[in-house]
């Protein structure tokens, strides 16, 4: 069972997304052939990882702090996916685990979800 640690000056609201991250990690798992993607949303920007949980090692991860462009968010949480789709596609990983890490899938997360897809990762 995964223990949720929060500080009293967190909103409820990040509280609520931390239970549902800690619910959601009880059931999603990856390793090294089936690694698990996971995102993370901050205000400005979107994260996303590739995970291989049972050696505990990150394997790809992308961002959209590297893209320069001048685009809407929800473009460029597409872009982010595409591009962790062929980095993936490099290391031969075709299929993944979806953590969407206590967020709601709409918006961003799905545009990143999507993306992924259209590069050739299947979920």
């Amino acid at each position: 069972m995964i223990r949720v640690k929060w500080k009293k000056s967190q909103s409820l609201k990040i509280r609520k997304r931390l239970r549902n991250k800690a619910r959601g990690r009880k059931k999603i798992f990856g390793n090294s052939t089936i690694p698990r993607l996971c995102v993370f949303r901050s205000g400005k920007h979107i994260y996303a990882q590739l995970i291989d949980d049972l050696n505990q090692v990150t394997l790809l991860c992308s961002h959209s702090l590297k893209i320069k462009e001048k685009l809407k968010p929800i473009e460029k949480a597409r872009k982010v996916g595409e591009f962790l789709a062929l980095q993936a596609k490099e290391k031969k990983v075709e299929k993944v685990v979806f953590d969407r890490s206590g967020f709601i899938y709409h918006g961003r997360v799905k545009a990143l979800a999507e993306g992924a897809r259209s590069g050739g990762l299947k979920f």
